[in-house]
């Protein structure tokens, strides 16, 4: 398996190089009309790219995640959700990176195989970071009315934290 993996993009790359030539494609000119239409979307999803990543640094600096955490810990604690996790559950959705750090503190403070570590776990696995990944996908192709999307990405990402709990107290 470990030569499979080794091998497979180069391969890949390989193969579309043969059949690029076999078919007399431009390989070149092909290569850069995308590099450039590759720069032309990125262009177009940086404004909303940088929006979001200033909002979650104001509601990280802000204090406003400790505070709606606290006042969601009571909601925790009826879906047996603990109060370490509360904000990943509510960061993860917006910010991958700032998800990632805050498993990273659960993990550092309480250990990977406490009871907030394995929910700390599933919530990053079972959970999306929905507005960055709704930004990315519809401001690249010009989306600029997401209907019933938001809210039902957000339904999923609740309803992971809602289980969570029950998943760490099934599996322990």
């Amino acid at each position: 398996m470990n030569i499979v993996s080794i091998y497979a993009i180069p391969a890949l790359i390989l193969i579309i190089i043969t059949l690029g030539f076999i078919q007399k494609v431009p390989l070149f000119d092909c290569f850069l009309s995308g590099a450039k239409d590759g720069l032309g979307t990125a262009l177009r999803i940086l404004p909303s790219l940088v929006g979001l990543l200033a909002a979650v640094s104001m509601l990280k600096a802000s204090g406003a995640l400790d505070l709606l955490s606290y006042a969601l810990a009571p909601l925790g604690r009826l879906v047996l959700l603990p109060k370490e996790v509360i904000p990943l559950a509510l960061l993860r959705p917006v910010s991958g990176s700032g998800g990632l750090a805050l498993m990273e503190n659960v993990f550092k403070h309480h250990g990977p195989d406490s009871v907030a570590g394995k929910a700390a776990s599933i919530l990053a696995g079972a959970t999306e970071t929905t507005f960055y990944t709704i930004t990315v996908y519809y401001g690249s192709v010009g989306i600029k009315k997401m209907r019933q999307s938001i809210p039902a990405a957000l339904a999923g990402d609740l309803a992971a934290a809602c289980l969570c709990g029950l998943a760490v107290k099934w599996l322990s």
